[in-house]
């Protein structure tokens, strides 16, 4: 069955791809194809003396310097084009917030104006919003079967630097700055190893929520010295970067798709195009199961809605992340394989509202109706955006609102994606 069957009575039918690509003149749309095609050669090159898990990278040496004369070649030709100072340049701040988004949510709380009153209200009630959180970092990180050292504290500042963040920025107390910065310099002069099973995983969950709340810090004049901005930068490129650049195309897709949420955000706060350009590539073309084509089939069910729903919510939540982000860059993976990811959503909130939904093999009924906070962020993107009807998100989000906090997750969804205006700038 087609998703336009599944959704004919509300949901995403009628969904089609990204026009926005009409709107470009010519002479940047070959400029920006050419950076395309440039990024998803240099994905292909591994580092030196290293070999590839997977078979979507070049293995052999001819291969390899094959490929890098032609990407040599291609960037001689794109300097007429403007290819590489585009290449230089990225959105700040331009995660998951952009500057006059954040304005805008500031404005809203300020007022009083619900829903982002009692959203606001439930993030300064968190134990993530206290000014006495106290960071508890550790040297050696392990995430095992049955062993974690650090791991849960890891995660816990995560989601506390953020939220700090977050308050320096709607309130302007520059208390929240210090104290977000605080969290973030404490883990950047103490950790030196993530290891264990489950070590990628862990790297993928928490490193994009460090990276939101660093920059949001770095652009918005909270005081952190470039020194401590520049010990973060090592801690992202010395310690999470090697643990997740190579993916983990085998794994169930929630694991690809933190890491790829997370390296892009290394890539942006770290300015490093062919970091963030590595990610990309691989949401959109490699074979992973997290990757947005594999992730989500054509009828809306996920590679993992046959586990369980919260492992299938996780993938999803990821990827509406990693979307996000390339959204405030510029580039539209929202859209990509006909709005696959809203097909995917739509039809996980239908099956988990107690609806059938057509299936491949027999969907797990493990968590049935136990709904993650991943719901605002993509509502607001296909819905508000794009004028898709998103029927079964939005049911879900009238039964969650606000969306809580939650360990795997980037929190305050209400708060930072609620009716938010579709036509706040998009990253240029």
């Amino acid at each position: 069955m087609t998703a336009e069957v599944l959704f004919r009575n509300g949901g995403v039918h009628g969904a089609t791809g990204s026009k926005d690509h009409e709107k470009v003149p010519p002479q940047k749309r070959r400029s920006a194809s050419l950076h395309a095609a440039v990024s998803r050669l240099r994905a292909r090159l591994p580092e030196d003396g290293k070999n590839t898990k997977h078979g979507t990278y070049l293995e052999t040496k001819f291969e390899r310097v094959v490929v890098a004369l032609f990407v040599g070649m291609l960037l001689f030709v794109g300097a007429g084009t403007g290819v590489a100072a585009e290449a230089a340049k990225f959105v700040h701040p331009g995660m998951l917030h952009n500057r006059e988004e954040l304005d805008f949510v500031k404005a809203k709380v300020m007022a009083g104006e619900e829903p982002w009153k009692t959203a606001w209200d439930e993030l300064s009630k968190s134990p993530y919003a206290k000014l006495t959180w106290k960071a508890r970092p550790t040297a050696d990180v392990v995430r095992d079967l049955k062993f974690w050292r650090g791991a849960h504290e890891l995660g816990e500042d995560g989601l506390a630097a953020y939220t700090q963040a977050l308050q320096w920025v709607i309130t302007g107390d520059a208390a929240h700055a210090r104290k977000a910065a605080e969290i973030l310099n404490a883990w950047s002069h103490t950790l030196k190893s993530i290891t264990g099973h489950d070590a990628k995983l862990l790297g993928g969950i928490t490193g994009y929520k460090f990276c939101n709340a660093a920059e949001i810090l770095r652009h918005t004049g909270a005081d952190w010295p470039e020194a401590e901005q520049e010990q973060f930068r090592q801690m992202m490129k010395g310690v999470y970067y090697p643990l997740i650049h190579d993916f983990f195309p085998k794994a169930n897709g929630n694991w690809d798709a933190s890491m790829i949420v997370t390296t892009m955000s290394i890539g942006i706060f770290c300015d490093d195009r062919e970091i963030y350009d590595r990610a990309v590539d691989y949401a959109l073309h490699s074979e992973s199961h997290g990757a947005l084509e594999h992730y989500v089939y054509p009828s809306g069910q996920c590679q993992e809605s046959t586990r369980d729903q919260s492992h299938t919510q996780l993938g999803l939540g990821f990827l509406g992340d990693a979307c996000e982000t390339a959204w405030k860059q510029g580039q539209d993976l929202w859209g990509a394989y006909d709005n696959r990811l809203a097909v995917g959503f739509e039809y996980t909130a239908r099956y988990n509202l107690g609806l059938d939904v057509p299936a491949e093999g027999k969907i797990s009924e493990e968590g049935r109706g136990r709904f993650r906070p991943v719901y605002e962020k993509v509502y607001h993107h296909y819905h508000d955006r794009r004028g898709l009807e998103m029927k079964y998100t939005k049911e879900v989000i009238d039964k969650i609102r606000p969306e809580p906090p939650h360990w795997d997750h980037i929190p305050w969804g209400t708060l930072m994606f609620a009716d938010l205006p579709a036509d706040l700038r998009r990253g240029k």
